[in-house]
């Protein structure tokens, strides 16, 4: 299974992709982002060197309870960092052989016009928390050549859809990627450009997140990288009884290590060099077995 971005390509089967959040706002609900150029390209760099294969650049806070800030504010986000990153990241190298390097570059983002203007920034993924309402993000995709990632939700952005149930929410995953990719093929972007996102939190219930994590081997007849955006959920909270999301890194390494476990190939994540040591080891554990495996069979 490829990976295919506007100048390079991952190859899967590989070591789960570690993608690092980084906030350009200062309302994120995880309390981590920052308006100050200079201190997100430290928190950047730190990511980096920590094993992020994929540096996810956020400049709107996703929280339902907050407004959309206008397009011409996120762009200019956007831009005074990624300008800054491409002049840091050449002076910083990878943690090992496996690591994808430079890291590959996401937008976190939704609007089309936004989309447009990172994509002249050198954004190579974006990632579209707006669930593809429609072809226009897929069809700038691509006309860049970048990848795309489609996350499941219901309805706009910025719109709380806490009461959302689900009779069966892996049918409904099943359901909306179907069309989903299909919307984006027929936008003329290539299958090995597409990233499915199930969406943990967005429009579910507790139950709902719950399924997804152990059904997640059930996306994989897409054939397309799965990621698994566990970081600090509420769903972690409410199982652990922990109000503060900064304190839930250890529930959010358990989500981890059960994704690994079901195939996901990309990790969405506050604390990279703690879920970089969580991936690591567990590779290595499975690479062990499986080794011991063929051995004995030889």
């Amino acid at each position: 299974m490829l990976l295919r971005f506007p100048d390079r390509v991952i190859r899967f089967p590989r070591r789960p992709l570690v993608m690092g959040i980084v906030n350009v706002n200062d309302d994120s609900f995880s309390g981590d982002g920052s308006l100050d150029v200079d201190v997100v390209l430290q928190q950047a760099a730190r990511q980096a060197v920590a094993g992020a294969d994929v540096i996810d650049f956020g400049a709107e806070s996703a929280r339902t309870n907050r407004r959309a800030i206008p397009v011409a504010e996120e762009v200019e986000r956007f831009l005074g960092v990624l300008e800054g990153w491409r002049w840091m990241v050449g002076k910083l190298g990878p943690i090992d052989g496996q690591q994808v390097w430079p890291p590959v570059v996401s937008a976190n983002t939704w609007r089309p016009e936004v989309v447009r203007a990172v994509l002249g920034m050198g954004v190579e993924l974006i990632n579209d928390m707006g669930g593809l309402p429609d072809a226009r993000n897929a069809r700038l995709c691509a006309q860049a050549g970048a990848a795309l990632l489609i996350m499941h939700s219901k309805g706009e952005p910025k719109v709380a859809h806490t009461g959302q149930e689900w009779p069966d929410v892996m049918a409904e995953l099943g359901r909306f990627f179907r069309t989903k990719v299909a919307l984006a093929k027929t936008a003329g972007l290539r299958g090995d450009q597409l990233v499915l996102d199930p969406g943990i939190d967005f429009a579910k219930q507790r139950e709902d997140n719950l399924v997804v994590l152990r059904d997640l081997e059930e996306l994989h007849e897409f054939g397309r990288p799965i990621l698994l955006p566990v970081s600090r959920k509420t769903v972690i909270g409410e199982v652990l009884g922990v109000g503060n999301p900064a304190e839930r890194d250890a529930g959010t390494v358990a989500c981890v290590a059960a994704g690994m476990a079901r195939g996901a190939q990309v990790f969405r994540v506050h604390n990279v060099a703690a879920t970089w040591q969580a991936v690591k080891v567990l590779e290595a554990v499975e690479r062990s077995g499986n080794a011991l495996v063929k051995g004995r069979g030889g």
